[in-house]
């Protein structure tokens, strides 16, 4: 009876933890690392990375974080994530040194526990404006210019659009402090003013939940801490736990060499010339299968990016000039517009002015630099072409030595000579032996006037 009434008291206390929700012993803790610029690849590394968290029954995620900031779209991706993660996320700005600005502060907003190394800091949460006229926008929290007449002015219009966005993050960023029960005031400061905080004041603050030197002194601090999952408490159980770090994968490393948008425009470039010298010289299949793989991976990575299309059809525009240069007897005129056609389109290309995603003008020039060598190449063989003496046709046959092959039995002034590879019927003014070498110096239709190699004057037409 004793241990019947000892096994159904076990019973009701494996119950109560189960519905306190508190987290195995063994379970693991999965570490994910972002050291550069948030972008399509980080996203795809982070989803996919919480996606394996959730199917090892990992008890923790934690983001080890170092970034100037990034994309929108991708960040609001790795935020749609970790809200929807069964699995509790904590971000952590390490090691010392190491930083959280822009998209980097919400992602610290959005999880379940933020927490800094000391010497690290956050903020600086302003969107970057895109796609914005040139010039500098004004305070964005500053009241609107007053209307100056029917229509408002470029610089009204960017500064509206300046005033949406921000209001927009701002908007974002409170809703995701008030989730999480952080400091929702100095969050739209962030985003509002671009403040910054370092780790001690966050923590002051209440910006942050931890302080912590490394991440075992994390797990440390997070063993027996409850956060909210899908609406339900969760004890963490992080002493002793085991650790496993889930570095980027080929797909990842992949993704992010060909998102760079350096890489994308010489992608274009290799796509481009290698289809063009395909259909220059078909048959050999190099440059059309080389350029092929390299456009298609050029266009999948600009679909990702934040891209320009009047940079793209200034960039291919520029590309055809080029080429057209080649087929086209305007002596550079066509070409030196291709160029800067390219170059133009290629210092837009890039609609952001996030760190990171810029193209740096140097290899701007460098690119544009090849194009023209090539163009210069191609125009100077087409030169050499045209002051070359013609050697098909009339042009190339007249003048030429032709052997004879046979005489006429009946008139030895007739017979017949084989010229570059043809036979031809000749006349000639004076008798003709097999094995001659004549001269061709006219022709009439199928009948060639021929004279002896020694004599032979060729007559103008």
């Amino acid at each position: 009876m004793i241990a019947r009434w000892f096994r159904f008291l076990l019973l009701v206390l494996w119950f109560g933890a189960q519905s306190s929700g508190q987290a195995a012993p063994g379970q693991p803790v999965l570490v994910l690392s972002i050291n550069d610029a948030i972008g399509p690849a980080s996203a795809d590394y982070l989803i996919r990375g919480l996606e394996h968290a959730n199917a090892e029954q990992a008890q923790l995620v934690v983001i080890r974080l170092d970034t100037p900031g990034g994309l929108d779209s991708s960040m609001r991706e790795i935020i749609k994530a970790i809200l929807a993660s069964p699995v509790p996320v904590a971000s952590y700005v390490a090691p010392s040194g190491a930083r959280a600005a822009s998209a980097g502060t919400y992602i610290l907003y959005a999880s379940h526990v933020a927490a800094m190394a000391p010497g690290t800091n956050l903020g600086a949460a302003t969107p970057v404006q895109i796609g914005g006229l040139p010039g500098t926008p004004k305070d964005p929290a500053a009241p609107p210019a007053a209307p100056t007449g029917d229509k408002q002015s470029p610089q009204n219009e960017q500064d509206t659009m300046t005033r949406k966005q921000v209001n927009d993050a701002a908007a974002y960023i409170r809703g995701l402090a008030q989730l999480r029960g952080r400091n929702a005031e100095w969050a739209e400061q962030a985003v509002r003013e671009s403040v910054s905080l370092p780790a001690s004041d966050a923590l002051r603050l209440k910006v942050i939940d931890q302080v912590a030197n490394d991440l075992p002194d994390l797990l440390r601090q997070l063993d027996g801490k409850t956060v909210e999952v899908a609406g339900q408490p969760l004890q963490l159980n992080t002493a002793g736990a085991m650790v496993i770090e889930r570095q980027p994968d080929w797909r990842t490393r992949l993704l992010a060499v060909i998102t760079n948008p350096s890489v994308a425009l010489i992608l274009i470039m290799i796509g481009v010339y290698g289809l063009m010298f395909e259909f220059m010289s078909p048959g050999s299949g190099v440059g059309g299968v080389i350029g092929g793989i390299c456009l298609l991976l050029a266009l999948y990575a600009l679909q990702l990016l934040p891209v320009s299309y009047a940079g793209i059809a200034l960039i291919l525009l520029g590309v055809a000039f080029m080429i057209a240069e080649a087929f086209m007897p305007s002596f550079g005129v066509v070409g030196f517009g291709g160029i800067v056609a390219f170059v133009v389109g290629a210092v837009i290309l890039m609609d952001t002015d996030v760190p990171g995603f810029g193209i740096p003008l140097p290899l701007i020039l460098f690119l544009a630099l090849v194009s023209a060598l090539l163009l210069g190449g191609v125009l100077g063989m087409a030169i050499k072409a045209r002051r070359r003496a013609l050697v098909s046709g009339d042009a190339g046959l007249v003048g030429s030595l032709a052997t004879v092959m046979a005489v006429n039995d009946s008139d030895p002034y007739i017979g017949s000579v084989q010229a570059q590879g043809e036979q031809w019927q000749a006349q000639c003014q004076s008798p003709l032996q097999v094995g001659q070498r004549v001269r061709v110096i006219s022709r009439k239709g199928v009948l060639l006037d021929v004279s002896a190699a020694a004599d032979a004057v060729v007559q103008g037409d």
